[in-house]
């Protein structure tokens, strides 16, 4: 199969657009098409009117219902505060159909973590209270059905259960490629069929709005509905598109002509525009070649509509290039809007529409959290809907903010995915990073209770979490110093967001820094700053604070390797957040070194040879994989795009002993380090460019992993600079000094100081903190 031209363009501009200095793929929170008249225009869905273009995404509702698949409290004051917050369409997460026929979506007992509609009228009730809540505010609701998740589901069925997964044909699974899926009968898939027909109906009489199909992203409804998995050689299903069609068509019989039906499809797999010849050729991704071409796609798109499908939804990837359905921080603003505008553009060239003869509406994805680009897509005739995934997990109000013009009070989403999507990888269910109520609505009220009692309070260090903590302690009525040694507020947030892919969570750095300004500025003045002086335990026990709050973050660790310090000493070697606020340490080095190969050492790979052209660059890790344990979407298209780059990735490889090699002058190094390093090159050491098969949770064992031996040789690695970017201690020495003079009533250590980690963990302690002291 030839590639495709678009998908293309749009595969390689996602790795290469940093490199452009027009800023192309980087956005702000800005207002400058205010007031956003597309975007706050209604539209119709078949007989159905939705007040705005802004349609939620379907972010799976997992562990967010009850054992029977009931949906939860948790679920339905999640979605209810969305609602609230003024979006036009509401999708919920995936609901499957196929219990008892894919193995994947079913735990031990029966019981699933799912969200269910078909298990029997005990879960009814849920659905029902869901629709009348959403309506309450104005909103509309479709539910997301999907046939399975056939090949790309939980292979530990074959544990638990002693059943293999299943798929439209004999396939590997994604998570254990040496586990094989077993090939469905067209009896079992007509099951499913009459299943999705019979979930409809229930939506239906229950007052759900509409119907969703999950037909993209590599889920079942994908392997049968792309020859890419679809294999089949006999029987109904062979043809690839009927299964998708069969599914209209029976949902149509059973809801009538007047109920919404949406489809999520992708344009292209884009698996060979991914993959190199290579890539294809030495991996289980060489028996994915063939995928629906776009022309293919938006054939079928037309056929579907013909059955009975009202809208879409549109973008390209599947679970072997994660990245592209789920874009991470590293990709740009709007990526998918070309997708969008070649569907719209190809119906109103065939004149498409609906069976209730309405033109067909298509929905844009992909990065859409600010409202200038939202507006610019609508405007442009990019797509007619605009779908918001992660930015209304991160701020609910999201469209009653844009709405009412204020903009700069949205609290942006920063792409890390660890709390919407890696969360309930790891075994939990969707949260969100900057907004600690998500799916906690039930339980933390909007606005936070005023303190009973008023107290000075100390809150030291002003990264994220002490931004936090202090702003809402101050909210509720507290007097609070703020008080950080460095003159600018931020933290490691001012060098965690200083590469261009990181523009999301510099976003989120500038929106913390606005709401501390403003609080400050306030009548009652009860938050005050202090900064440009470290804290010290004698002055803040002197102050008689009421309580005090340490949220003093990390110190950057140096790796007991003997040389380094030394190298360090001399200015041949660079920890990583010093070099990413002050770049010019750069020098005119040209190969350079990182020490530590997790998320910041290959952020930091990627920002010198997208953004500085330096030519050579090498990353040691001493686990068997890179950024172990981040987000699989992150970590692969980071990975793909360091491959892409030519840097050297040295996974299972320790630093023994670092040396100078002459000396440094005038900023220009010249072959100054020198790195002993010993590898182990066993056969069965991962290959760390692996983007295309996920690292397992810790938690997960996979059986059929072969055993890596040890087979370490020694090298020699020479550079002009060395990085250090192995993470940091938690800076805790001033916390128990002051606990151990009994500096105040209450003492408190939260963030990075009390255990290194992410923004999740540091915003959720924060407010968590903040609403109770």
């Amino acid at each position: 199969m030839g590639k495709d031209v678009l998908v293309q363009q749009l595969v390689d501009s996602f790795d290469s657009w940093p490199a452009k200095n027009s800023g192309c793929g980087l956005s702000r929170m800005t207002q400058e098409l205010y007031p956003f008249d597309k975007l706050f225009s209604p539209i119709k869905i078949n007989k159905l009117t939705v007040k705005n273009r802004i349609v939620m995404a379907p972010m799976g509702n997992i562990d967010m219902c009850e054992e029977t698949g009931r949906p939860s409290d948790m679920m339905l004051q999640y979605f209810f505060a969305r609602a609230k917050g003024g979006c036009g369409l509401i999708a919920t997460g995936l609901v499957p159909v196929s219990h008892g026929i894919d193995t994947t979506v079913t735990e031990l007992d029966k019981l699933t973590y799912f969200p269910r509609i078909d298990r029997s009228r005990t879960v009814m009730a849920g659905w029902r209270d869901l629709a009348q809540g959403v309506h309450a505010f104005g909103s509309r609701i479709f539910v997301q059905l999907t046939a399975g998740l056939g090949r790309v589901g939980n292979p530990q069925c074959l544990i638990t259960q002693k059943k293999f997964p299943v798929s439209a044909s004999f396939l590997p699974n994604y998570y254990i490629p040496a586990i094989p899926c077993m090939r469905l009968s067209d009896q079992k898939l007509r099951r499913i069929v009459n299943n999705i027909g019979q979930a409809a109906a229930d939506a239906h009489a229950m007052g759900i709005d509409g119907v969703y199909l999950h037909g993209h992203e590599g889920y079942l409804i994908e392997q049968l509905g792309n020859p890419a998995f679809n294999h089949r050689k006999l029987g109904r299903y062979a043809d690839w598109r009927q299964f998708g069609l069969d599914m209209v068509k029976e949902i149509r019989r059973r809801v009538g002509p007047d109920y919404p039906i949406m489809y999520r499809i992708d344009l292209s797999l884009a698996l060979e525009e991914t993959y190199d010849e290579q890539v294809m050729n030495s991996t289980y991704l060489g028996r994915m070649r063939g995928g629906r071409t776009v022309e293919q796609t938006l054939c079928y798109m037309e056929e579907l509509v013909t059955a009975g499908v009202d809208i879409f939804d549109v973008d390209l990837g599947c679970y072997d290039n994660w990245w592209m359905p789920h874009p991470p921080a590293s990709m740009p603003a709007g990526c998918f809007a070309p997708v969008a505008r070649a569907v719209r553009e190809r119906f109103a060239a065939d004149n498409i529409r609906s069976n209730a003869g309405l033109p067909v509406p298509v929905v844009a994805v992909g990065k859409l959290g600010y409202p200038d680009i939202a507006e610019r897509v609508l405007r442009n005739g990019d797509a007619d809907m605009i779908m918001l995934g992660r930015p209304l997990l991160a701020d609910p109000e999201w469209p009653n903010k844009a709405y009412a013009g204020r903009v700069a009070d949205i609290r942006p989403c920063i792409g890390c995915q660890e709390g919407c999507l890696n969360e309930f990888v790891e075994g939990g269910h969707p949260q969100c990073a900057v907004n600690p109520r998500c799916s906690f609505e039930y339980l933390m009220p909007q606005t936070p209770a005023p303190a009973i009692e008023s107290k000075r309070i100390a809150v030291i260090g002003a990264g994220p979490a002490g931004m936090v903590c202090a702003l809402i302690a101050a909210r509720r009525g507290h007097d609070v110093k703020l008080i950080d040694a460095e003159d600018e507020l931020g933290g490691k947030l001012l060098s965690a967001s200083a590469a261009r892919i990181k523009f999301d969570l510099d976003n989120y750095r500038s929106y913390l820094v606005r709401q501390v300004r403003e609080q400050t500025e306030k009548p009652n003045g009860n938050l005050t700053l202090e900064l440009g002086r470290a804290a010290r335990a004698e002055d803040l026990a002197k102050a008689g604070f009421d309580a005090i709050v340490c949220a003093t973050g990390t110190s950057n660790a140096i790796p007991p390797i003997p040389g380094l310090t030394e190298l360090a000493a001399s200015g041949h070697a660079v920890q990583a957040t010093q070099l990413l606020r002050q770049p010019a340490l750069l020098g005119t080095a040209k190969t350079v070194a990182i020490i530590g190969g997790g998320a910041v050492g290959c952020e930091v790979a990627q920002w010198l040879t997208v953004e500085h052209g330096i030519p050579q660059v090498s990353v040691i890790e001493m686990l068997p994989h890179m950024m172990q344990g981040a987000c699989t979407a992150n970590r692969g298209h980071l990975l793909h795009a360091l491959r892409g780059r030519n840097v050297r990735l040295l996974n299972m490889t320790r630093v023994e002993r670092a040396e100078v090699e002459g000396k440094r002058e005038s900023g220009a190094p010249s072959r100054c380090a020198r790195l002993h390093l010993s590898r182990n090159c066993h056969k069965n050491v991962p290959d760390p460019y692996v983007s295309w098969s996920p690292v397992l949770p810790e938690n997960v064992e996979n059986p059929l992993a072969p055993k890596i031996g040890n087979d370490w040789k020694s090298l020699e690695l020479t550079c002009d600079l060395v990085i250090i970017a192995c993470g940091g201690h938690p800076d805790d020495a001033l916390f128990y000094k002051l606990q151990q003079t009994h500096a105040a009533d209450e003492m408190h250590n939260i963030g990075d100081g009390f255990a290194p980690g992410r923004v999740l963990e540091a915003v959720r302690a924060a407010y968590r903190l903040g609403t109770n002291i």
